[in-house]
């Protein structure tokens, strides 16, 4: 009895003295979210003209205490919708907000090859466009809308555009929906439009430009989201909505899958700030500002479990 005493006082004396691990900590190397964090800044991609979403605010200097580089724009360079999401980011992170306006072509085809951590940019959630991104909850949902000139009398309903010309962004879900491939998770799509001749642009800025020359002259009807749509009839536009809405959009924080560093806990954590966002109604209220309603109480509700976002 006394001997095996002696042996279970040795082996926990023995124990006490043996080294401890220390626990994993995620590195610079191989952790998106420690890598920012090292860093001290969030690179974050946007449209430079997509307002009321985001856009450059002309003749504007940069931070002068910025730790951000001279090719990317600081917080005061920029506002709009999405860029107050990003920068409510940044902040939950701790961190400054730099931003860049790549291509949307390219932000969308996912590979971005480290070059910037995040995309805030109205990215709708496609099952597609999953295959090379993962999406954060959606911060909102707007309605798809259909533009035409306000002298059109022809077109009555969204079937009326079908052969016809439809300008729409390259890339995007406007130019999937016209091309019947569109997928979005959870929803059931009615494609009205068939057989459309597809014109693309890098966004609706330029589409509405074009249809606002005149009736059939370079277009005859646009895709767009309904902020948009309702900024340019504000702004003087001669264009008007045709009909109701062609399918809801859910807007969402993207992340490269490509990246070479592992974005789990960052995506973790942009998901848990945006559905604090929504429940303490801060979404609702830059909604209301920049687009004149509110257009997060569908992605508030929206289940992104649903979309299996296995690494």
């Amino acid at each position: 009895m006394k001997r095996t005493a002696g042996m279970l006082l040795s082996i926990l004396v023995l124990t006490a003295c043996a080294p401890v691990s220390p626990p994993l900590v995620p590195t610079p190397q191989k952790d998106k979210l420690a890598e920012i964090l090292a860093r001290g800044t969030l690179v974050i991609a946007t449209d430079a003209d997509y307002a009321p979403q985001s856009r450059l605010v002309e003749d504007t200097t940069p931070d002068p205490n910025t730790k951000c580089s001279p090719a990317q724009y600081t917080s005061n360079q920029i506002i709009g919708f999405d860029v107050d999401v990003a920068v409510a980011v940044a902040d939950r992170l701790g961190v400054e907000p730099c931003f860049v306006t790549p291509p949307w072509s390219q932000l969308v085809a996912g590979h971005w090859g480290d070059n910037w951590d995040i995309h805030v940019g109205s990215v709708a959630i496609t099952s597609e466009r999953i295959s090379v991104l993962y999406f954060s909850q959606p911060y909102y949902a707007t309605p798809t809308m259909l533009l035409v000139h306000k002298d059109n009398l022809i077109f009555q309903q969204a079937e009326d555009l079908s052969g016809k010309r439809v300008g729409v962004c390259v890339g995007c879900t406007f130019e999937a929906y016209l091309q019947g491939t569109l997928q979005i998770p959870g929803e059931q799509i009615e494609y009205r439009i068939h057989n459309a001749q597809i014109v693309g642009y890098e966004n609706e800025g330029p589409a509405i430009e074009d249809l606002a020359a005149g009736d059939g002259v370079k277009l005859d009807a646009v895709i767009t989201i309904l902020p948009l749509a309702e900024q340019a009839i504000a702004a003087g536009k001669p264009i008007k909505i045709l009909g109701g809405p062609l399918l809801f959009a859910y807007a969402s924080i993207t992340l490269d899958r490509s990246s070479r560093r592992d974005p789990g806990r960052l995506l973790d954590q942009i998901s848990s700030l945006i559905r604090e966002l929504h429940e303490n109604s801060t979404l609702k209220q830059w909604s209301m500002k920049y687009q004149g309603r509110d257009l997060t109480q569908e992605a508030a509700r929206f289940d992104l479990s649903a979309l299996n976002q296995a690494p």
